[in-house]
């Protein structure tokens, strides 16, 4: 396949994804789902387990093989700048008195889903078996669940605390920040499996050096290039227009440093927007971020697609079935449980604790991350990778009606006739005067 025809394969592919992708998150919408279920689902429905039980196999000619690494190529390049847009919205002074809060629902839901994650691992061997051996033999496997269970999707919930105009809400800030120390962890876990993996090819960096090179990494971030940044914005004569170029580079940088880590880009583009300088209401400028949050919003889908090519949920078993059950019950009591001991260890309510459990318990985006990893690597295979897909869809979809339930946030938490990205992300011209923290401050921290 030549060129051109590589090129004019990609364009057309992604030109059906992301019509599709406006249908489903509509429709997911207008049933009270959060949007990104519907971009799931328009993924699951272009792989084999709809569009590919067709005559003709549309799949194929939409996704031929040759096409398939360029589209994953812009699905990963998608994912920096949403969840560099995702980390902006984080706003941390609210935590500035519960500084304990973090820490302990950070241990409750990370330590105990991965305690019966490894538990797990053992369980199902009658239903399962990994194509390294079973589990008392394989270690990268028992570790692969335990970080499959202990997940959380920040780019999903943000999404669904956007949605809501909770992004200011003590809740939804210890759940994302706690959300975003989660997945850093699981992702150092995940990269230890794939080493301990018997199908590595040997490339890998051995897992002290990449603790070490993931901990200078952070402390150049934060030390080094936070202040320089604050700096750089708040110059005299600074603009939006002509900055977002560098936010747009430090983003992919910070990424590609991480991915270089063998941590995924998405960990890195967290962190960069972590260190964005805020303003005297918490925030980064507006329109430095609406860009970046924008173009990874409508290219996102390409993600979810990438992800549904390997689902086929006409080929799953009755075993396969058995698994679903026992690991859907361990992912939503792992994370419920975790999430609200934690919550009530650090000093909030029942009621509170408790949404902040359920809000942990939403896996979608970083758990196909984490599952595509997994059966990139050889841990799993494609009938399991299924199973964890449809975990994390199932436990995705009960998280906005659970919130609903618990009426969060309060009714008066959004404004009437206000949309919900403008309560989280207020749009301010350019030529209005952003009030900036010269060095770069985080406030609160």
């Amino acid at each position: 396949m030549s060129t051109d025809e590589l090129v004019t394969q990609v364009v057309a592919a992604t030109s059906i994804i992301v019509a599709l992708s406006y249908l489903l998150r509509s429709v997911a919408r207008r049933l009270g789902q959060p949007e990104v279920i519907g971009q799931i689902f328009a993924g699951i429905a272009l792989g084999p387990s709809l569009l590919g039980h067709l005559p003709g196999d549309p799949t194929e000619t939409l996704f031929p093989t040759q096409v398939l690494p360029y589209i994953s190529v812009l699905a990963q390049v998608a994912l920096v700048p949403f969840m560099f847009a995702v980390s902006c919205e984080l706003d941390l002074r609210v935590l500035r008195q519960r500084r304990r809060l973090v820490p302990a629902v950070t241990a409750g839901a990370f330590v105990i889903p991965m305690l019966l994650g490894v538990g797990t691992a053992f369980l199902i061997g009658p239903l399962y078996t990994p194509p390294e051996g079973p589990a008392h033999d394989n270690v990268s496997f028992v570790m692969f669940m335990a970080v499959a269970m202990a997940v959380t999707a920040v780019p999903v919930l943000a999404g669904i605390i956007r949605e809501r105009g909770a992004a200011g809400s003590l809740p939804g800030v210890v759940a994302m920040t706690s959300a975003g120390i989660i997945d850093a962890l699981g992702w150092l876990f995940l990269a230890a499996a794939i080493l301990m993996s018997s199908s590595t090819d040997g490339d890998h960096l051995p897992l002290p050096m990449t603790v070490a090179l993931f901990a200078g990494y952070l402390v150049t971030m934060w030390c080094v290039v936070r202040p320089l940044l604050g700096r750089w914005l708040s110059r005299a004569g600074a603009r939006a227009r002509d900055d977002l170029p560098v936010v747009a580079a430090l983003a992919m940088a910070s990424a590609w440093a991480t991915a270089a880590l063998e941590l995924h880009v998405i960990f890195g583009a967290f962190v960069a927007g972590l260190i964005m300088p805020r303003n005297d209401a918490g925030e980064p400028e507006p329109d430095l971020v609406r860009p970046l949050q924008e173009t990874g919003t409508v290219l996102l889908p390409v993600f979810f697609v990438v992800s549904g090519l390997s689902v086929d949920i006409g080929a799953l078993t009755a075993d396969d079935y058995a698994l679903l059950a026992i690991l859907g019950t361990v992912a939503i009591a792992g994370k419920l449980g975790g999430g609200v001991l934690g919550a009530r260890v650090g000093g909030m309510s029942y009621r509170e604790a408790t949404i902040v459990g359920v809000m942990l318990n939403t896996r979608g985006l970083t758990e196909l991350i984490a599952l595509n990893m997994g059966l990139q690597s050889g841990i799993i295979d494609e009938s399991l990778y299924t199973v964890l897909v449809l975990v994390a869809l199932v436990t995705t979809v009960l998280t906005g009606p659970a919130l609903t339930l618990l009426r969060f946030p309060e009714p008066r938490a959004t404004p009437k006739g206000a949309q919900a990205d403008e309560a989280v992300l207020p749009r301010q011209s350019e030529d209005e005067s952003v009030p900036r923290n010269p060095a770069g401050e985080l406030p609160g921290a």
